[in-house]
């Protein structure tokens, strides 16, 4: 009997050595799984070198780079926190972490971080990532809307080209973009294959916020005319002024590129990071610049969604992790990982780097834009993602087709919205 007794624990103690987290061997190394979003070429190899370095020098704390996907993320997230596989340390962007946040999937790094990093980082871009009283992401990379636009087209059809310093409004751009069309050809194409957040986010600039947070903390929908400014000069540069095709609406941005490149459209609004693309795929002799997005009542305020990093709740070496995070986000480290995703770091000491304000490819008007990125109005919202997919994503697409009007948008955003927020704030 004593000897089954003892051959069942020494089968129990194997079976839960069998499934602990991968942390740590009895007197081995720590072992901490990063999963990294990285899909350029150029922030791959940064990533992966990054990695390497960090584990030439730390013998202790050896870190697995796993390769991710941001098309999957927030479902596989879901699934690997329920199955309690999670990656240690988590690439993703700060609209995706609230769900995680508050369902206790995360950890909250305000004791773990180290002081360089949170004074490096401004406030406003750990908004993006604090929930509740708690921080649960690091903010480091972030990208503001730019209009990519044709040089030569521009050039010659003598319209005022904007600066930061002095942007198009919205109606100015209307009517620029009006002035450009014709014979087949159009001042702009919208890629709005995902319309939320490019209408929130560039809403900020003409005082937009849709989403309103009550006394009791509850966030409700209110689509207000500072909201109404970006969907409606969409809406009636595609219906009514015939400056920018239907059929893009739908597209994402890479899909617009060839078009863009074939003269068939003087200005795209894109990601900033869009300019690696331009860059890789424009044909020989393409002359393109960077323009800084329109601006409105509040100038050009836009809202953004930085990239993040993030620590599982149940990883069992959150120190190690974090001093990780504290490595990759450097301020030399952080350079190189916006230099390979082309876009702009949210720490102070690594925007100040000469690299990043040089006016080849648009570096310098990104740079101007930084101080004016906040975080997207959606960054707190419980539930967003469902809204977003079931009741926003829809509407925009059907006002902007011209298939519904304002009014319709107003409803479907406030009233079924409403519905969508009230289950996720009981």
């Amino acid at each position: 009997m004593r000897t089954r007794i003892t051959m069942a624990v020494a089968a129990l103690l194997l079976l839960l050595a069998g499934c602990s987290s991968g942390g740590q061997k009895e007197g081995g190394p720590v072992t901490l799984r990063f999963q990294s979003l990285a899909w350029q070429q150029e922030s791959v190899a940064a990533n992966k070198e990054l990695v390497r370095e960090w584990n030439a020098a730390h013998p202790d704390v050896r870190v697995e780079y796993v390769q991710g996907n941001w098309d999957s993320v927030h479902d596989q997230l879901l699934t690997s926190f329920e199955g309690g596989e999670a990656p240690d340390v988590i690439h993703d962007a700060s609209d995706d972490l609230a769900d995680f946040a508050y369902g206790g999937d995360l950890a909250d790094l305000s004791g773990l971080l180290p002081a360089r990093l949170k004074a490096d980082i401004p406030q406003r871009s750990w908004q993006a990532t604090t929930f509740g009283k708690g921080v649960y992401g690091v903010p480091f990379l972030q990208e503001p809307r730019v209009l990519m636009a044709n040089s030569v087209w521009l050039r010659k059809a003598g319209v005022r080209i904007p600066t930061p310093e002095h942007p198009w409004s919205w109606a100015e751009f209307r009517k620029i973009t009006a002035r450009l069309s014709g014979d087949g050809r159009y001042g702009v194409a919208w890629p709005l294959k995902e319309p939320v957040s490019v209408t929130l986010n560039l809403g900020l600039s003409a005082g937009g916020t849709l989403f309103q947070r009550g006394s009791d903390g509850k966030v409700s929908v209110r689509f207000r005319a500072g909201d109404a400014v970006v969907p409606r000069t969409v809406h009636d540069q595609v219906a009514r002024d015939r400056s920018a095709p239907a059929s893009t609406l739908g597209s994402g941005g890479s899909d617009t590129l060839p078009g863009f490149f074939a003269g068939r459209y003087a200005m795209v609004p894109l990601g900033f990071s869009y300019r690696q693309q331009i860059e890789q795929q424009a044909p020989k002799g393409f002359q393109w610049e960077v323009l800084p997005a329109p601006a409105g009542a509040d100038g050009l305020t836009q809202g953004v969604s930085p990239q993040t990093l993030s620590i599982a709740e149940d990883c069992p070496h959150k120190k190690e992790a974090a001093r990780f995070i504290d490595f990759l986000l450097r301020p030399q480290n952080m350079v190189r990982l916006a230099l390979g995703d082309w876009m702009l770091p949210t720490g102070t000491e690594a925007l100040a780097d000469p690299a990043l304000h040089t006016t080849d490819r648009g570096w310098a008007t990104g740079t101007a834009l930084a101080a004016r990125l906040r975080p997207a109005p959606a960054q707190s919202v419980r539930g967003y993602p469902e809204w977003k997919d079931k009741i926003a994503t829809p509407a925009l697409q059907e006002y902007y087709s011209g298939a519904i009007g304002l009014a319709d948008l107003r409803k479907r955003l406030e009233k079924d919205g409403n519905l969508v927020l009230a289950r996720y704030q009981r």
